[in-house]
């Protein structure tokens, strides 16, 4: 008997390959089926049109690969089933997997099909139709063998159908038509098999998703399309050829300026190329500040924009100018200073010539939407410029509001808290608010310890700063043995008092590694400058008018006191010099000091300590060693780093490098 079907009419079939409910009438005459190509991937179920019920087509959209959750139906029982086109499935595959039954079932008369019948249907029957039909060599009467029916709209837009009788087809909206053409198959048994068995195989395959390089790299695209050629970004970062060096324009006066040594003096840091910014001092406020404010605006762009080697250039520039003790007056003193090259030559120049004093790139900056967008985004607590760009070209969302409407539960916990006190993050901290916490935490702190407990502010607060964006404590003791597990105990006696209102991060990273300096090579990802226990937390003053009062609504009255962002730190004495230093100095001063130690000392510098690269033995710069010659205090300790590293001790407020 022949095993060859003509299915060339039958072009919106699909074979029924899974459970079906048992209250069907079909079901309960043909017997219940198992699949018969358990690696055939899932089927996409599409809520239909004004019925609340389902139907199952054979393609798994995007969103599916995430989330291929089911919609019920009160008035007819759910089918799930797994379905393909019988035009795309060989027969061999679908009738081999399973034996059919020898005794040939009663030959019904053969029915011809006119092909408008399946032009806008589509039928979903049981698997026996095919075997019957296979047996029989002939296609068989369908419709009892039917258990789904469903009649395809037109794709044309236009008001929706009224809902069909529950007795009548159900109506969906089709697919859109592909421009994919079936080449024409062998009907060879061997080529059959074959073709079967490598579509088996491709099936078994697991899904692809995107890989977090592949996103980022979609993210980054999609950034470069939109800032190309604008005059705060690279031109090297954009994957184009670079621009020809543009000459710098000097007037024949200037020229001579130079060369009859009208300059100031220069600083001995320059005249000796000191490149490390920890080799120098570098002041709070600068004679240059008004530039210095633009290049920084230069510098938050191309964060923004992914370019991370303009950053390092333009933080490098922006320290050497903020050492330098004159008011510039020509570009030859920017092509004197460490760091600075003909680009920023040709910014000075350009602001110093300009009417308004503003370079065209600070301008272009302020007028920029997707600029705008993302300083916002950033702006907000617990998100970083990459994922300020993933809110925006991944996610799509152009404010604050679509954040909390579309992606709250996306969000972590430190960004949930960024978002919802967005605005009173943003208030500066004045220097009094600043000691007053650092006073409560220092109570605390010794309450559950002992006296002997030292703290130290450092940050923007310790090297000068008038108002602070947060309030960065260290904590430390001269027993090593009370420095474990400080953080928590000291967190805890807070949130009893009611000044931690949130603790977002509580890390006992170097308790955990038995308070020893951060180890040379290490396995831990994304240890960073910092592995010191610490507690990142929301704190809110207790004391205001009426506190415990009712207002007029009889309601006690809320604190209206805002809520600031606390860092708490814990460093054992053996390295608090280490963690002082580094976490009181500005950016580029602490990324400068680790260069130096590892340039020139062949050190790794760590807020923990200080270790030997190659061997990794722990440096003990601060003569922790010798209990007679141990530091009496953090800021001694600190002082002890910089002379055993062979640099000068530079005070707090000579640290400021922007």
């Amino acid at each position: 008997m022949s095993s060859k079907l003509d299915l060339s009419s039958f072009p919106n079939i699909y074979v029924l390959q899974a459970h079906v409910d048992a209250s069907d009438p079909v079901s309960s005459t043909h017997p219940t089926l198992e699949p018969e190509s358990p690696e055939l991937p899932p089927v996409k179920r599409r809520k239909l049109q004004d019925t609340g019920k389902e139907l199952t087509t054979d393609e798994p959209t995007a969103s599916e690969h995430e989330d291929s959750s089911t919609i019920g139906s009160e008035n007819e029982a759910e089918v799930e089933v797994e379905a393909e086109p019988l035009s795309q499935m060989s027969i061999s595959q679908a009738s081999t997997s399973e034996t059919v039954d020898s005794s040939p079932p009663p030959e019904l008369p053969p029915k011809s099909y006119n092909q408008i019948d399946f032009a806008n249907r589509v039928k979903v029957v049981n698997l026996q139709w095919l075997k019957d039909s296979v047996h029989l060599g002939t296609p068989q009467d369908i419709q009892r063998y039917v258990v789904y029916e469903a009649e395809l709209l037109s794709s044309q837009p236009g008001p929706q159908s009224p809902k069909p009788p529950s007795a009548g087809p159900v109506q969906v909206e089709a697919r859109p038509q592909t421009d994919r053409k079936i080449a024409p198959r062998s009907s060879s048994p061997k080529e059959i098999l074959d073709r079967a068995k490598a579509e088996a195989e491709s099936k078994s395959k697991p899904r692809t998703y995107f890989s977090r390089a592949s996103k980022r790299d979609r993210i980054s695209d999609a950034a470069k399309s939109d800032f190309s050629n604008r005059s705060f970004t690279s031109t090297t970062s954009q994957g184009s050829w670079p621009q020809r060096t543009r000459l710098l324009h000097q007037t024949t006066s200037e020229h001579d300026e130079g060369v009859s040594g009208n300059l100031p003096p220069m600083p001995e840091w320059v005249l000796q190329n000191k490149v490390y910014s920890c080799e120098r001092a570098t002041p709070l406020n600068s004679p240059n500040d008004a530039f210095i404010a633009q290049l920084k605006e230069v510098r938050t762009a191309r964060l923004l924009t992914n370019d991370e080697i303009g950053v390092r250039a333009y933080s490098t520039s922006i320290a050497s100018l903020a050492a330098y003790p004159y008011e510039i007056q020509s570009t030859s003193e920017i092509l004197a200073l460490p760091g600075c090259d003909q680009k920023i030559a040709h910014l000075f120049h350009e602001w110093q010539t300009s009417p308004d004093h503003c370079i065209q790139a600070a301008k272009d900056i302020a007028d920029d939407p997707v600029l705008k967008v993302l300083r916002l985004f950033y702006e907000i607590w617990g998100v970083g410029a990459t994922t300020a760009r993933e809110f925006y070209y991944e996610k799509k969302w152009r404010d604050l509001d679509d954040i909390v409407e579309f992606g709250w539960n996306s969000l972590n916990r430190v960004q949930q808290i960024g978002v919802k006190y967005y605005d009173e993050f943003l208030l500066k901290l004045p220097r009094a608010e600043v000691e007053a916490i650092a006073d409560i935490v220092k109570q605390h702190a010794q309450k559950v310890v002992d006296e002997r407990i030292q703290c130290v502010i450092v940050g923007g607060y310790r090297r000068g700063k008038a108002e602070s964006g947060d309030v960065d404590l260290i904590l430390s003791h001269p027993e090593q043995s009370a420095t474990a597990g400080l953080v928590d105990e000291v967190v805890r006696s807070l949130e009893q008092e009611g000044w931690i209102t949130h603790t977002l991060t509580l890390n006992l990273t170097n308790t955990k590694r038995g308070q020893e300096t951060l180890p040379y090579i290490t396995n831990t990802k994304g240890a960073g400058f910092d592995t010191l226990d610490k507690a990142l937390v929301v704190w809110q003053g207790q004391s205001y008018p009426n506190k415990g009062g009712r207002d007029a609504q009889g309601k006690e009255m809320k604190n209206p006191n805002p809520h600031r962002r606390v860092d708490i730190i814990i460093s054992p004495w053996r390295t608090v010099g280490c963690a002082v230093a580094g976490w009181t100095s500005g950016t580029t001063f602490q990324r400068d000091l680790r260069r130096y130690a590892k340039k020139i000392k062949g050190w790794k510098f760590d807020s923990s300590g200080v270790r030997e690269r190659g061997s990794g033995k722990w440096i003990d710069l601060e003569g922790w060693a010798n209990p007679r010659t141990r530091c009496r205090d953090p800021i001694e300790a600190e002082k002890r780093v910089f002379e055993g590293m062979g640099l000068q001790y530079r005070e707090p407020w000579d640290r400021c490098t922007g």
